[in-house]
């Protein structure tokens, strides 16, 4: 009986202490087990984007234009400051009413660039509304009627170019005697024959603007020059932009 009891004690403790060990074991299992290691940065191995811009002319008269040409590379977002985004590379006619810095901005993956271009617009002339006709020679008649630009293949008057023939027709109303040649010109695009059509339609285009704005017709005499006499004789299009105009001079 001693031996019995005995015995049992002995498998009753074994069967507890094995319980222990279980529930330990298991409990280790279920420990969670520490976090890897953040994985290093990236590093950015994009190009870094590059940026140009200039303006020609860099100086003008009041009223009148400035082509702006740029370029870009490795950029996916590019804007200039007073125009807003714009193509990575391009070209575009502005005409500022006063002096003004063109800031251009350039955003890639490899960074930013930025490139500026400043026109200056020259103080204008004094009136000359108190000028006789015999004063009127050519500096002084160029100053005061500016050419009117057209775009590629038009010769409709632009929306931009409106003020021009205002200041035009002004001051030709001041100078009634004063007799007028409207030139019609063009780009070296095109064959000659097309480039005459087109120069004639651009000179009679400006001739109605100022009949419009109150310049009797009689004063105004048309010719087309096509692209027979071009004005700056690169191939590009802030040359092309020069070409593509009508221009007024005295009709001696």
């Amino acid at each position: 009986m001693q031996f019995s009891s005995r015995r049992f004690f002995y498998h009753r403790s074994f069967t507890v202490v094995a319980s222990v060990a279980a529930l330990i074991a298991v409990a280790g299992c279920h420990k969670k087990a520490a976090p890897p290691p953040p994985p290093p940065p990236i590093a950015n191995t994009a190009p870094a984007p590059t940026a140009e811009i200039t303006v020609t002319p860099q100086a003008i008269n009041p009223g009148d234009s400035a082509v702006l040409t740029w370029h870009t590379a490795n950029a996916n977002e590019v804007s200039i400051e007073g125009l807003g985004q714009v193509a990575s590379s391009g070209t575009q006619t502005v005409k500022p009413a006063g002096s003004t810095n063109y800031h251009l901005v350039a955003h890639g993956d490899g960074g930013t660039a930025d490139a500026t271009a400043r026109v200056t617009v020259n103080t204008a002339a004094p009136p000359s509304n108190n000028l006789s006709e015999s004063e009127i020679d050519d500096a002084t008649f160029h100053q005061n009627v500016k050419d009117v630009f057209y775009d590629y293949d038009s010769y409709d008057v632009r929306a931009d170019e409106q003020s021009v023939i205002s200041q035009d027709a002004n001051f030709l109303n001041q100078h009634p005697t004063v007799r007028v040649v409207i030139g019609g010109y063009c780009d070296e695009r095109g064959s000659t024959e097309y480039n005459l059509a087109l120069g004639e339609n651009r000179a009679n285009a400006a001739k109605q603007s100022l009949v419009t704005a109150g310049v009797s017709p009689d004063r105004l005499r048309t010719v087309s020059y096509g692209k027979e006499k071009q004005f700056c004789t690169e191939h590009n299009e802030s040359c092309w932009q020069q070409n593509r105009r009508a221009q007024f001079s005295v009709d001696r």
